[in-house]
């Protein structure tokens, strides 16, 4: 599977960490049931509700932008729609209390949350958010008290502080919502295009043409798969993805930020190892061995 990047930046290894312990937002059984106790049955509903809650009771639109890579049907077939099922505080709840019972088990036993909860709001604080959708809608919000809901809250600040980066970098590159999903597929060795394209809903007939766009451009061969330019264009993504990333670990510092790391890196191995739905086009890198020198 290409990787394409030979040492991890600080600021990809924190991501490994940080993006499991967002991901039981979405993958843990007891944000699923969390939602159902609110009243809103259905995974596709919970999702839509429980990212786009912290910007409101919004419409398709602004969601189609923020998100990138769903197909506009399926915003359209949750959106507005989900508002008159649940509000957008009462989304909020659920998944702030569904992710502090998921993510409860894997802290039996660890030294250092509440340690842990003030070093990541203080990164996740210094977080800048000029041009980021879901990063300042997630900022704009009130902190939890709960040292568990802390990580978890801080987790996912930063997690869609990096997303629209990340965006920005696509978009740079020229690649639109569907181009975006069949390039990162061809990327991977063509694994998880049967995951991907069902669940960001995107047609066949999307994704063929999609697929045909990216060949006449380079990016893939006669038969699909990922040329030289793709696999460029993927160093060159992340790259800018991790430089727009930065501001958070270098408010932080260098030893704030390896102290964070030691102390993230079991809860993020743990959770990982409860969220076997995680989607396998994100290849989200092993929660790496913390840095030389983090103590």
């Amino acid at each position: 599977m290409f990787d394409g990047m030979t040492e991890l930046s600080t600021e990809r290894r924190m991501w490994s960490l940080f993006e499991p312990v967002h991901a039981v937002s979405y993958f843990a059984p007891a944000t699923r049931q969390a939602f159902e106790e609110a009243g809103l049955r259905g995974y596709w509903r919970g999702y839509f509700a429980s990212r786009t809650a912290p910007m409101g009771a919004v419409s398709a639109g602004p969601v189609i932008g923020a998100f990138y890579g769903f197909a506009p049907g399926m915003v359209h077939r949750a959106l507005p729609d989900v508002w008159t099922r649940i509000t957008p505080q009462a989304a909020l709840d659920a998944r702030r209390v569904g992710a502090g019972h998921a993510l409860a088990g894997a802290v039996a036993g660890l030294d250092g949350i509440e340690e842990l909860a003030g070093l990541l709001r203080e990164a996740a604080s210094a977080a800048p958010c000029h041009g980021r959708v879901l990063g300042a809608a997630n900022a704009a919000l009130p902190w939890p008290e709960d040292p568990l809901e802390v990580v978890w809250h801080a987790a996912t600040l930063l997690r869609e502080h990096r997303g629209d980066g990340h965006l920005a970098a696509l978009l740079v590159e020229g690649l639109d919502g569907c181009e975006s999903m069949v390039w990162r597929i061809a990327v991977n060795g063509g694994a998880g295009r049967e995951m991907a394209q069902p669940a960001r809903g995107w047609t066949d007939e999307e994704w063929d043409a999609a697929r045909d766009r990216l060949h006449q451009r380079g990016y893939l061969d006669g038969e699909g798969a990922a040329t030289e330019r793709s696999f460029s264009a993927y160093r060159t993504i992340e790259e800018l993805t991790d430089r727009l990333a930065a501001g958070p670990w270098e408010a932080l510092g260098p030893e704030a930020t390896q102290r964070c790391e030691r102390l993230l890196t079991p809860l993020a191995t743990r959770v990982l190892a409860e969220l076997p739905d995680y989607p396998v086009w994100i290849r989200l890198p092993a929660p790496a061995t913390p840095a030389p020198g983090a103590s």
